[in-house]
């Protein structure tokens, strides 16, 4: 994959996030992949787009992307992430360094490793 494919497919994974849309961001996976972020792992399609799905239906999601590094088929991601709770209200933010590793173009692991004292939205 060229550098720029494995940019477009992070700026769909965070595109896909802020609409909400788990059938696209599932889609950018590969039939085995992983999606990991602290205290979980789902592998495959389904769990994926599960997970994305459920949490798309609570909350409303931003994305800053603020960098992309690709050396080969791994992307290294720096972006803020903003949810909303859609039945509370409730505001967190993180900062997220991501690791996506690629395999015939498509997300074959996808790992977060989440600031989790960034602070809270006022």
């Amino acid at each position: 994959m060229t550098p720029e494919q494995c940019r477009s497919i992070v700026q769909q994974a965070a595109e896909a996030w802020i609409a909400g849309d788990a059938d696209t961001f599932a889609s950018l996976f590969s039939t085995d992949g992983e999606f990991i972020v602290p205290h979980n792992c789902w592998v495959g399609l389904a769990q994926i787009r599960q997970v994305a799905a459920d949490f798309a239906a609570n909350y409303e999601v931003e994305i800053e992307i603020r960098g992309i590094i690709v050396e080969g088929d791994r992307a290294v991601v720096e972006w803020h992430w903003s949810d909303r709770e859609k039945a509370t209200g409730k505001c967190n933010r993180a900062d997220d360094a991501i690791v996506v590793d690629f395999s015939a173009g498509k997300i074959s692991r996808w790992r977060e490793y989440i600031d989790a004292t960034s602070p809270k939205c006022q």
